[in-house]
């Protein structure tokens, strides 16, 4: 009894030594991860010169610009009209993901015929062909079918973002038991009431992790608005921030410095405010494969 009690005791100052190892190792990751952060954000303070000549440096008394930068880049950019349109088609589009997939994957794992199999293939095929392979029949079938709109956008990233949220949702669902769909049906739900009422709850940790991905992934793309959109009428933030880049590689570092700052702000209050969600949705939907 005495023996276990030690060994007990060894094992519990082992397992302190390494957590506090791991602690160190994943603080240092954290910093290293953070500090081109941290450089952007002290360089949006700076005037143009000294970006340039002391870039890590901390904003003092000579170089210190205030809010300049973030006027001056508002100004130039248009960047309130950016990022409206920015939000309509990260808004639009995740919602859109989200209730399309949900469904087809639901639908998918319940109903078991050499259709939904191959769906479901479909999707996963989806995830693995290249973008290069399509971005300009893409542009072309998305100029000819009048979706170079921000509406009109939303539709290609469903059909880009379906691959991944399939999968995930459809994991998930295989760890729902069956019962409570069949107790739902036998009280008389509909299959529409039976996975908005029922399903679609119990789906609420992946919901949010694959809402977190997606809006990460629309918010910041800049290859798909540009190819897509008519630029003339409607741009996103990654493209008004790419567009303060002048003629012969000149750019204006304080403005642009800025305007990231603003940009990175709202999706860093989404993730911070649910990225708790996001290991539980992702194990939840590795339960069965």
């Amino acid at each position: 009894m005495v023996k276990k009690n030690e060994d007990q005791q060894v094992s519990a100052v082992r397992r302190a030594k390494h957590g506090w190892i791991l602690t160190l190792f994943f603080s240092l990751l954290t910093i290293f991860y953070m500090y081109p952060i941290f450089l952007v954000l002290i360089n949006s303070f700076k005037k143009k010169g000294f970006i340039m000549k002391s870039p890590f440096a901390l904003p003092d008394g000579r170089s210190f610009f205030g809010l300049r930068n973030f006027i001056s880049g508002i100004e130039k950019t248009n960047f309130f009209g950016a990022i409206s349109n920015s939000v309509i088609i990260t808004v639009g589009s995740v919602a859109a993901i989200i209730l399309f997939t949900s469904m087809c994957a639901w639908y998918i794992t319940r109903v078991q015929n050499q259709f939904t199999k191959s769906v479901y293939m479909l999707c996963l095929f989806s995830m693995i062909v290249p973008f290069q392979m399509v971005m300009f029949p893409l542009s072309k079938l998305a100029n000819m079918m009048k979706l170079s709109n921000p509406i009109g956008i939303i539709f290609v990233y469903l059909g880009f973002g379906a691959g991944l949220a399939v999968f995930m949702f459809c994991g998930f669902v295989k760890s729902i038991p069956l019962e409570i769909e069949e107790a739902a049906m036998i009280d008389g739900c509909t299959p529409l009431q039976t996975f908005f009422q029922i399903v679609f709850p119990i789906m609420k940790p992946t919901v949010i992790t694959v809402a977190i991905l997606q809006a990460m992934w629309i918010w910041n793309d800049y290859l798909l608005p540009y190819l897509v959109l008519d630029l003339k009428k409607y741009k996103t933030v990654p493209i008004v921030i790419q567009y303060l880049k002048g003629g012969y590689g000149a750019v204006d570092w304080g403005t642009m410095m800025a305007m990231l700052v603003l940009a990175i702000i709202p999706i860093i209050i989404f993730y911070a405010a649910c990225q708790k969600y996001i290991i539980e949705g992702v194990v939840a939907g590795a339960v069965k494969g």
